[in-house]
């Protein structure tokens, strides 16, 4: 081979080995998306769409060391931030009609999740889709001065249409002395919604008072259950392969964390300390660390630890849709949403890859 030919069948090899090199270590680099969407904000035209996430523990599980009045400090700083929308963890009555389309899946959900309408029904002669019309119709020529004839009726349409935190909003808008039947409420719907007053929960405590003071009219269930499915056949076998993931040191810290605040609740501060601490920049992640990236990790064959992140990935994304559809309906809004603690690192997170979507640091209120 003459040196010429030569040359040129090293520089074509070389080449050709080149290439290889570096197609396989493109083939080694993890591939990432070049369009980011929080990146590109705007700015709108007019008010943007400013969303606060308040992350709560489940009041429902404190003891008697907790008491109702303790909130205030907390209610008074929601409300001195003015938020137009309220969205709570509660699954819709429309998204509850759903799943009661397909039982054989969703039995547990409904039970847990969706409370029955029939009597609502029985007393509006309204299912829960016809409900949710009418309520949107009369909203949507709704008097500046309502009469108290005209809010009992509208609470009885929210409970027919499955909307009970909306139909205590109505509740506790009116006089205590027109807390009473009549405009489609039996006397059986006035004892569920004076019932509902005394439920200890971060709905019927916080985001329904909070809404009735600033003069909301409703407020907006974003929770969303379509994602569960029946227990798996080993189901034994899925909770202790959880119950080991979660026997970790994040969990364990957790753990002594929400116990010494619960044990500082009684103080002055002792609420927002508590809040606080459940909205600070670290808690996301312990969280993650603690249950949901643990339960990644998790080695069993059957994946349980994958089949629940999936599920809880779904479901926050799907909870966030609801959000961002509310916010489309009413654009240049303040929203504020208040959902269990463990939410609220996938809410922000979420909602921050949207272009119309301001977030406010609920810290910053707490201080």
């Amino acid at each position: 081979m003459d040196r010429v030919r030569y040359r040129k069948t090293i520089a074509a090899l070389s080449l050709l080995l080149g290439v290889s090199a570096s197609g396989a270590a493109m083939a080694r680099e993890e591939y990432r998306p070049s369009f980011h969407p929080d990146r590109l904000k705007g700015p709108p035209a007019g008010k943007p769409n400013e969303v606060l996430t308040l992350g709560s523990p489940h009041l429902s599980e404190f003891g008697e060391t907790f008491r109702p009045e303790m909130l205030a400090p907390l209610i008074e700083r929601l409300a001195g931030w003015r938020p137009a929308i309220i969205a709570i963890e509660r699954v819709s009555g429309l998204q509850c009609d759903a799943l009661r389309r397909y039982p054989s899946r969703y039995t547990s959900t409904l039970k847990n999740y969706c409370p029955d309408p029939i009597a609502a029904a029985k007393a509006t002669g309204l299912d829960v889709p016809a409900a949710n019309a009418e309520a949107e119709r009369l909203l949507a020529a709704w008097p500046a001065s309502p009469s108290p004839s005209q809010r009992r009726h509208l609470a009885a349409v929210f409970l027919a249409a499955g909307e009970t935190p909306s139909a205590l909003v109505q509740w506790l808008r009116l006089p205590a002395g027109e807390q009473r039947e009549g405009d489609g409420l039996s006397a059986d719907l006035v004892a569920l919604l004076n019932r509902q007053k005394e439920r200890r929960n971060e709905i019927n405590l916080i985001a329904a008072p909070l809404a009735a003071r600033l003069g909301h009219e409703r407020l907006w269930s974003v929770d969303d259950h379509s994602a569960d499915r029946p227990d798996p056949v080993d189901a034994k076998a899925y909770g202790e392969a959880l119950q080991r993931a979660w026997d970790n040191p994040a969990t364990k810290a957790r753990l002594a964390e929400d116990k010494a605040l619960q044990a500082g609740l009684a103080q002055p501060d002792g609420i927002l300390k508590m809040y606080r601490a459940y909205n600070a920049p670290q808690a996301p992640l312990l969280a993650y660390q603690s249950d949901f990236g643990a339960a990644l990790s998790e080695p069993s064959g059957q994946a349980f630890g994958r089949s629940y992140v999936g599920y809880w990935e779904t479901r926050n994304l799907r909870m966030v849709a609801n959000i961002r559809d509310v916010l489309g309906q009413h654009t240049g809004s303040r929203l504020l949403a208040i959902v269990g603690a463990s939410h609220k690192g996938y809410y922000e997170a979420y909602l921050n890859q949207m272009h119309d979507v301001k977030l406010t640091d609920a810290n910053s209120l707490l201080r």
